[in-house]
Order: C-alpha cells, then structure tokens, then sequence
C-alpha cells in the first residue's frame, strides 16, 4: 500500500508543477497586444499599449493627417478672416487637434505601428464624401479637402475666406465625426476609444457653431 500512496503523491505533485507552470506563462501575456497578437513597446501607458485591434490602428493612421489638414486650414485663419468668432473657433481647433495628433503618433509607436497612413487605407464602414480627397490619397477618408480647395482657400480673404472656411470645416468636421463613430463601434483600446468619443462630441459642438456662423454671414 505504501508504494502506491507514494506513487500517488509524486503523481500529484507532478500534476500541481504542471498547473502552477501554466498559471505563470498565463499571467506572462498580460503585456501582449489581442487584436494583432504583437506586444506592446515598453514604457506605453497601460491601456494604450495593453490591448488594440485593426480599427484602433486604422483610426489613429487615418486621424493623423486628417487633424492635420484641419490645422492646416485653421492656420490660414488669423490672417485671412474677417468674422472674430470664426478665428477663435479655428484657433480653438487647432489647440484640440495638435495634441491629439502627437497623442495618436504615441499610441502608434507603442503598437509597433507605422504613423504614415498605408496606401489602401479604406475603414470599414465609412463611405467616403465625395469631392473631398486628399491629393495622392484615395476616397475612403471622408470629410478631406482636394488640393484645389485648400489652395482656393488660401487664396481667399474677408467674408469669402470665412464662408468657405466654415463650409469646408464643416465638411471636414462631418468626415471625422464618422471617423470617430466607427472607431466607437469597432475599436478595443480603451484610450482610442475614449478619445473618438471626445471628437465626435466636440466637433458635433463645432459643427454647430460654424453653422450659425454661416447663416449670418
């Protein structure tokens, strides 16, 4: 009897070795990435390197240089506009915008992620707004000005620049809005996510701004 008790411990002791083995490696992959199965770059915060997917990437590469051409457009601003509350809502959108897009970079390179946007950058469920593409891009970002539009803008001034300010930044506006709403529905990274939200309720505000702003000039 006591060889087999014997036998029976060692068996045991085997089998909770094992379990404790398993345990360990489970609790080693707390640092990995779940939506593209790479591990986030050290010295990320916590929840912009802990956990991303295909959509977090998309939105970030396709946000970038769309902020950008937003603050492109509200730089034009101070010595163009004639309407003072159209050049402080555009010096407002650049104050946003300009750390968000050092934001995304950030989370991009923790991801391992490139932040220059891939050639065939089409996001799932968003159509694209027509005649608004940005030049050497193709159709699957909404809301972007051509190259034609933002050098006729540059070229206007007075109330012409503030209408077609406020047309385009709408347009433009209204192009990261469903940006942001996909990223919303689609996204997992909890920063990502939070920060779509933050776009889409501060340009949604925006939008109507520009609005009232267009109808009395």
């Amino acid at each position: 009897m006591k060889p087999t008790i014997l036998r029976r411990a060692a068996l045991a002791g085997v089998a909770l070795s094992a379990l404790l083995a398993v345990a360990a490696c489970g609790d080693d992959t707390g640092g990995m990435t779940h939506g593209t199965g790479s591990s986030s770059a050290a010295g990320a915060s916590p929840s912009a390197g802990a956990t991303f997917n295909d959509a977090d990437v998309m939105f970030a590469q396709m946000m970038i240089p769309h902020h950008q051409q937003a603050v492109t457009m509200a730089d034009l601003a101070p010595t163009r506009a004639s309407d003072t509350e159209l050049k402080d809502l555009a010096a407002r959108i650049k104050a946003a915008q300009d750390p968000e897009i050092t934001t995304m970079k950030g989370w991009l390179t923790a991801w391992g992620k490139p932040t220059d946007l891939p050639g065939d950058h089409s996001m799932p469920g968003m159509s694209a707004t027509p005649g608004h593409d940005m030049p050497g891009m193709t159709s699957g970002m909404p809301g972007m000005m051509s190259e034609q539009q933002m050098k006729d803008l540059a070229a206007a001034n007075g109330a012409a620049f503030d209408k077609m300010f406020a047309e385009m930044m709408i347009a433009h506006h209204d192009g990261a809005i469903d940006m942001a709403k996909t990223e919303q529905a689609d996204g997992r990274n909890p920063e990502a996510k939070a920060l779509a939200a933050r776009i889409a309720a501060d340009q949604a505000t925006e939008v109507q701004t520009l609005r009232k702003i267009l109808d009395r000039l």
